[in-house]
C-alpha cells in the first residue's frame, strides 16, 4: 500500500507522542514493504528516513494556528499523490479529513485525547476541540482510539464505534548510560520525569513534591515546551541542588534516562494512552502514576497510583520498598507492554484496518465505523 502520514510534527521524532507515533509505525510498515510518506514541518538532513519518505511543507508558527495550517496544506498536496490511505493524527484535525475521500483515498483518523481539557487552551481553542470531536465521526472514513477509556467516551457521547488500537514501545534496559555521566546521575539513583512542560502535564507539581521528600536521590525532570514560557519559568524556579533540569532529551539518551532511573514518575491528567508511560513499563521501570482512568489503563496495577497530594507519600513508599518487592513491579510492568503493547502488534492492527478500508471503499464514517 501507499500510505501517508499526516498530522504531526513529523520525523525524527522530537517532539511528542505523535511524532514518536508516526516514527515507529511508519518504519514497520516500510519494513513490511509498504511505501510510507511522512508529512513534516522540521526538515531533516536527508529526503527519507528509515526508509519513509519525508515531504516538508510550510505552516504557520503560532500556538493555535501552527497544527491546523500544517494539516491543510498536506492534505491539500496528499490529495494528488494517489495514495492508497492517509492516516490522519489529532481529532483537531479532523476537519480536513472529508477532502481525500472526495478523492477516493480512505482516512484514519487517531483521535488522540481529550484535548480540550488541556489549560493551555483558550476557549475558542477548546471550542474547536468539541467540535472536533464531533467531526472526527463525520470527515474521517473511520477513527481510531488509543485507549480504552476514549473508545468508551466516543461511544457513550457520539454513538461512533472507533477502532481501539494502542500505543506501543521498546522492551529492555540499554546497557549504556552516556547521558547519566553528562548529567551527573548515578544509575538508580534518581528519580524520572519526562513530558512537554504544560499545566495538565504537572511538571511543577511533581518539582515542588519532590522538595519535600528527604533523600540523597535526585530527580531528572526532562521536557520543555514551545509555548509556555511563564509556566516554564516556574518550573525552573528552585535551588534544589538535587534536581537536574536540561531541557529535552531525545533518542538513545532518553531511552538511556529510562533504563537506569530508580522510579519513573507520571503525572500527565489529560490525553489517552501516553507513549512515556508504556516506554518506562517496557524498560522495566517501576512507575509511579497519576491516577486517572487512562493512567490506570495503561498501568493496569503494575505501578504505583497517586494522586496530586500524595506524591510525596508514593514517593518516600518506592525509596522504602525492599530490593525483591520493587523488582516484582518491575517484571510486572515489562509483561503488561510485551503483552498488550508491541509495536510489531499494533503495525500489524493498522496493517489490517487500512486493508480492509481498501476492500471495502469509501464510505460514510458511521457505516465505517460500524462494520469495522
Amino acid at each position: 500500500m501507499r500510505i501517508a502520514i499526516l498530522g504531526t510534527r513529523g520525523i525524527p521524532a522530537r517532539y511528542g507522542g505523535f511524532e514518536t507515533f508516526a516514527e515507529e509505525l511508519g518504519r514497520r510498515l516500510a519494513a513490511r514493504r509498504h511505501e510510507v510518506t511522512v508529512y513534516c514541518r522540521e526538515r531533516h538532513t536527508e529526503p527519507t528516513y528509515l526508509d519513509m519518505r519525508l515531504v516538508y511543507l510550510p505552516t504557520v508558527r503560532h500556538k493555535y494556528a501552527d497544527t491546523l495550517a500544517h494539516t491543510a496544506i498536506s492534505t491539500l498536496h496528499a490529495v494528488t499523490k494517489g495514495y492508497d490511505v492517509i492516516l490522519c493524527c489529532n481529532a483537531a484535525n479532523a476537519i480536513f479529513c472529508w477532502l481525500p475521500r472526495v478523492f477516493g483515498t480512505p482516512v484514519t483518523l487517531n483521535v488522540d485525547g481529550l484535548e480540550r481539557n488541556r489549560k493551555k487552551w483558550n476557549k475558542l481553542a477548546k471550542a474547536w476541540y468539541l467540535l472536533s470531536e464531533r467531526l472526527s465521526t463525520l470527515c474521517p472514513t473511520h477513527a481510531v482510539s488509543d485507549a480504552e477509556a476514549i473508545r468508551d467516551y466516543y461511544r457513550q457521547r457520539y454513538g461512533c464505534d472507533t477502532t481501539f488500537i494502542s500505543y506501543g514501545a521498546e522492551q529492555g534496559k540499554l546497557a549504556s548510560r552516556a547521558v547519566l555521566d553528562e548529567l551527573g546521575l548515578e544509575e538508580e539513583r534518581y528519580f524520572l520525569y519526562v513530558s512537554r512542560w504544560e499545566p495538565e502535564n504537572n511538571a511543577l507539581l511533581v518539582r515542588e513534591a519532590f522538595e519535600r521528600v528527604e533523600t540523597p536521590m535526585r530527580l531528572a525532570l526532562i521536557g520543555d515546551a514551545p509555548y509556555a514560557p511563564e509556566y516554564i519559568a516556574r518550573v525552573r524556579d528552585t535551588k534544589d541542588a538535587r534536581i537536574v533540569m536540561p531541557g529535552y532529551v531525545f533518542g538513545l539518551g532518553y531511552k538511556e534516562l529510562g533504563s537506569h532511573c530508580f522510579a519513573y514518575i507520571h503525572a500527565t491528567e489529560v490525553g489517552g494512552t501516553h507513549p512515556a508511560l508504556i516506554e518506562a513499563m517496557g524498560r522495566g521501570a517501576l512507575v509511579l502514576y497519576l491516577d486517572t482512568v487512562e493512567n490506570r489503563e495503561v498501568a493496569g496495577g503494575c505501578g504505583l497510583p497517586f494522586t496530586q497530594a500524595t506524591l510525596p507519600d508514593v514517593m518516600r513508599q518506592a525509596i522504602a520498598m525492599s530490593v525483591e518487592e520493587r523488582a516484582q513491579y518491575q517484571r510486572a510492568a515489562s509483561e503488561r507492554v510485551q503483552e498488550r503493547y508491541s509495536w510489531d502488534a499494533i503495525t500489524t492492527q493498522y496493517e489490517a484496518l487500512f486493508a480492509r478500508l481498501l476492500e471495502d471503499g469509501v464510505e460514510s464514517s458511521g457505516q465505517a465505523n460500524t462494520r469495522l
